[in-house]
């Protein structure tokens, strides 16, 4: 039987500061009672199964707690009016004396830092989103060949024109060097799981930038369809759109290269005793 499953770890309060979870949970005689909110995991509004990360007030570090859907105290409301991601049914989550029976405490989730690299390995999985043959960069490059090839001005298709060909060009060379780096950071995760927080942080702060910055793939897709670049039949403006939410979850650009950072220099800029 399939099920879907949620992880829900952000708060309305903290996103960034990810350690400084305010979502509770306290030891009672055959479990546990969690209490706080969550905001942002995807599909909740329909999921089995929920991972819910919170703070065991006994010790003060994050564990993992399975939670079913439809279960006492458990409720959730759908996020309206969402520029991007239409698709994704983001949402808040209430918990209010929600029980969780002992079996049901994720064995080895004991702190933040067993929880790290579940991170890195999501902000692979997203960059590879906004990469992979089906991905905002490859589809956007494969539609906008297309689109330049058919669409003709001043007698010849744009696709003729010296200028687009630079920029098809260019988006091909950031697109080859993002397929590399993300199958250098699955190599490195196979491997033994090599890969370390911060070099998973670093695909993900360049996919970022190749994706989202003034000579980026979703950026010059949407100047070169023009006034059909907003229209949302056209896939690039599609992809134009999701790249703004694609940019911030799991982590931020600015977060990220913090991570990156400290990995470099040995030194956290976020706060002396980080647990990123």
């Amino acid at each position: 039987m399939q099920k879907v499953c949620v992880y829900a770890f952000t708060e309305p309060n903290h996103g960034s500061d990810a350690s400084s979870l305010n979502t509770t949970a306290r030891k009672v005689p055959g479990g546990w009672i969690l209490n706080g909110q969550k905001r942002w995991p995807a599909n909740s509004s329909f999921a089995d199964v929920f991972v819910i990360l919170a703070c065991n007030i006994s010790n003060n570090q994050i564990n993992g707690f399975i939670v079913n859907g439809g279960a006492p105290g458990l409720k959730i409301s759908k996020i309206e009016n969402k520029m991007s991601l239409r698709v994704v049914q983001n949402c808040d989550i209430l918990l209010v004396d929600v029980f969780v029976p002992d079996e049901d405490r994720l064995p080895g989730a004991n702190s933040f830092q067993d929880q790290v690299m579940a991170l890195s390995v999501a902000r692979v999985m997203v960059a590879w989103i906004s990469i992979g043959r089906r991905g905002r960069a490859s589809a956007s490059h494969a539609y906008i060949c297309r689109y330049l090839g058919e669409r003709r001005q001043f007698g010849a298709p744009l696709a003729a024109f010296q200028l687009n060909q630079e920029k098809l060009v260019r988006m091909l060379g950031n697109i080859q060097a993002m397929w590399l780096l993300g199958w250098r950071l699955c190599k490195l995760h196979d491997s033994g799981g090599t890969m370390t927080a911060g070099q998973a942080s670093l695909g993900k702060t360049y996919y970022k930038r190749w994706n989202r910055t003034h000579g980026s793939q979703s950026r010059h897709g949407r100047r070169w369809l023009w006034a059909n670049g907003i229209v949302t039949d056209f896939h690039v403006g599609k992809a134009f759109c999701d790249m703004e939410s694609i940019c911030t979850y799991e982590g931020s650009y600015d977060v990220n290269a913090l991570i990156v950072a400290r990995e470099i220099t040995g030194i956290s800029s976020v706060r002396p005793a980080s647990r990123l």
